[in-house]
């Protein structure tokens, strides 16, 4: 069993899945969007490009209020993106990207 990590986070690659679309984040931009049905990378999604300006999350009652701290599981992310905003669907998972994935993300 390996001992949880104390430290500060150090990796800048993260992947937050939704529901149809995996978005690919480097040191809070999104570098690759892939979709999740078809496995493939989309060249032109409006994410790509775009800064993770931070998260809302919906309550029970239907209000929208702002996540605090890092997006996380349940959050929606809130992306700016060449004059427009991007809201996505509820974040079902934060994961760190396969190292052969980081490799082929487009420079």
């Amino acid at each position: 069993m390996q001992a949880s990590y104390v430290g500060v986070e150090r990796r800048v690659h993260k992947v937050f899945v939704t529901r149809n679309t995996e978005y690919h984040i480097r040191n809070r931009y999104c570098v690759a969007v892939r979709d999740r049905k078809s496995g493939q990378w989309l060249q032109a999604h409006m994410a790509l490009r775009s800064r993770i300006a931070g998260a809302l999350r919906f309550t029970s009652e239907g209000g929208v209020l702002p996540a605090k701290g890092e997006p996380g599981i349940g959050d929606s992310l809130f992306m700016q993106a060449a004059g427009r905003d991007l809201l996505t669907s509820s974040v079902l998972s934060v994961e760190r990207p396969q190292r052969g994935t980081v490799e082929n993300y487009a420079a």
